[in-house]
């Protein structure tokens, strides 16, 4: 017993709970990863791995499409600065080592000489970091602005917006990954961009720096362990990208059941689904919460090993390699070294060798980031994915399973649309679901110009289905359709439009034309009075002319005055 005593002093007992907390950490990690990976045997994967680098660069040319655009242009003033701002940290070392020497050595001449070089040279310093900090925001802006507008281009080409959230289920909110995922992906991209540039540049700057005054081996030394602890921890982050991923979706899945609450505000007030709709706000944001927790936990004990990886023991390699040629009694360089000098020369390569190691660490821990950055390469190239094959007319979903005596092979898209003038025929068409789920096994009807139709039937027979296959919306599963051109048909929907389309349509076209007198006096022209009639709506022209009244008094936004019933009958 008195033996094993001795060995309970504080260094050994902190030893030991590391030893046993880094062992709990690792432990952890692995129960995790066994849990999880049944679960995600069918995702994407998210390593940075060589799909990870051809995901980038596809995306990175939408982002820069040419070499000469002002993306390439504030790519070049950031590496630029990152130069700067790198021989700006070696002239510091340099002044601060001369203005510290000049006070051992009470000279007081040469501390004023180098303390009023280093004011004279804080404005440029000043200035380098601010352009840098301009040429990231900048950069981050135009990467999201290109990146937005491409996405845009094809989510709004045709009924593809339409398509993703009723035809395809790959992607469940698009408006999360359009919004908050671009913009944190490009922010992603061009911090990444910083944090490797940077310690790139002052690793080779102070190897160069650093060979010239403690030989090669030093840097040398540094490098191998830059590679060894880089491998090692990039194997330990892999699942920072798929965890990133998740959240993601439950995030989207979160904020999407917030706006479906505050769209079918007036449905759900009607059926006093509240407490219902607050039971699935609270389950989503538990999902949400959990994974965050687990996220947290995860950052927690890699963040302990990263502390230790490439910071600390990063530091200890570099104490080891800087203290070589002056431990050593006969190393050439210090041999007839008075005690000043060797303390300039060990402050001066010191600092460099310290700023080294800081560089090391920055790159180890770009590590983290660039997996959290394959994450959000994942979610966007899907979504480009889909974009590309909705736009095709390709989608997937999962397919209804038929039973025995309606095993009919529908192929979405394998029938065929005439474009015709005044007739609307269906020939020999089976009705189906975008899911396979057949409605109507042979429909065959024809309708010319002039004729009226009133379509009737119990719920879900396919009366609303009829009009999606005809309006283009769903697949045509076979046979032959023959109808006018898209822009030749118009279609009132089940639910009132009150879109900003129909407001800056009428309010354009009314109150920039009207004059100011003529709207206050509540009088239409001639021309405006017409355009009443002829859509039978002279008992709301008072209304009309109120509510523009009160635009025009009261300065409000032109498409937020007009009443709900005013709207509703436009």
């Amino acid at each position: 017993m008195a033996t094993f005593s001795k060995y309970l002093t504080a260094k050994y007992s902190c030893l030991a709970g590391g030893g046993l907390l880094l062992l709990y950490l690792l432990r952890h990690r692995s129960q995790t990863r066994k849990k999880h990976r049944s679960k995600d045997g069918k995702k994407d994967k998210t390593a940075v791995d060589k799909v990870f680098f051809l995901r980038i660069l596809r995306i990175l040319h939408i982002m820069v499409p040419r070499v000469f655009c002002m993306e390439t242009a504030y790519l070049l003033l950031i590496a630029s600065m990152l130069v700067a701002r790198t021989y700006c940290d070696v002239w510091m070392i340099q002044n601060g080592t001369m203005i510290e020497s000049a006070i051992i050595g009470r000279s007081t001449k040469d501390f004023k000489i180098f303390l009023f070089s280093f004011i004279k040279f804080m404005p440029v310093i000043a200035l380098v970091n601010n352009f840098l900090k301009l040429g990231l925001n900048e950069l981050k802006l135009r990467f999201r602005e290109r990146l937005t507008k491409k996405l845009y281009d094809q989510y709004l080409q045709g009924f593809t917006y339409y398509k993703m959230g009723n035809l395809d289920n790959r992607i469940a909110n698009a408006d999360q990954l359009l919004t908050q995922d671009v913009e944190k992906f490009c922010n992603s991209v061009v911090d990444l961009y910083s944090n490797l540039s940077k310690p790139l540049l002052d690793i080779f700057l102070y190897i160069f720096k650093l060979a010239s005054a403690i030989g090669a081996q030093g840097p040398a030394i540094m490098m191998a362990y830059l590679l060894i602890s880089g491998l090692f921890l990039t194997r330990l982050r892999r699942p920072i990208g798929k965890m990133t991923v998740t959240e993601q979706r439950y995030e989207g899945e979160y904020r999407y059941v917030n706006s479906r609450l505050i769209t079918n505000s007036e449905e759900i007030a009607f059926y006093n689904g509240n407490l219902r709709e607050k039971q699935t706000i609270h389950s989503t944001f538990k999902k949400l919460a959990d994974h965050l927790h687990n996220f947290i936990f995860f950052r927690f004990s890699m963040g302990f090993v990263d502390s230790i990886i490439a910071k600390y023991v990063a530091t200890v390699v570099g104490y080891l390699v800087v203290s070589r040629p002056f431990l050593s009694l006969s190393h050439s360089r210090h041999l007839h070294s008075t005690h000043s000098e060797l303390l300039e020369d060990y402050y001066q390569s010191g600092r460099m060798l310290l700023r080294m190691s800081q560089a090391l660490g920055r790159i180890v821990l770009a590590g983290r980031e660039m997996t959290r950055l394959s994450g959000f390469t994942a979610r966007i190239t899907e979504l480009m994915t889909v974009l590309k094959e909705l736009n095709t007319g390709k989608y997937e979903r999962t397919m209804v399973s038929l039973q025995e005596r309606e095993k009919t092979i529908l192929v979405p898209g394998s029938g065929q649309i005439i474009n015709r003038d005044n007739i609307i025929k269906f020939d020999h068409t089976p009705l189906a679901t975008p899911n396979g789920d057949l409605l109507i096994r042979d429909l065959t009807f024809e309708v010319r110009s002039g004729t009226n139709v009133l379509v009737c039937g119990p719920n879900g027979c396919g009366k609303s289905s009829l009009f999606r296959v005809l309006g283009e919306l769903w697949p045509l599963f076979g046979g032959n359709l023959t109808k006018p051109e898209r822009g030749k048909l118009f279609y009132v929907p089940q639910h009132g439009i009150r879109t900003m389309l129909l407001h800056d349509a009428v309010f354009n076209l009314l109150l920039t034309q009207l004059t100011e007198k003529e709207t206050l006096s509540m009088t239409l022209p001639p021309p405006y009075e017409s355009w009443c009639r002829v859509f039978r709506f002279q008992s709301l022209s008072n209304m009309f002319l109120k509510d523009m009244r009160l635009d025009l008094t009261l300065h409000l936004t032109k498409w937020t005055t007009l009443k709900y019933s005013s709207s509703e009958a436009l």
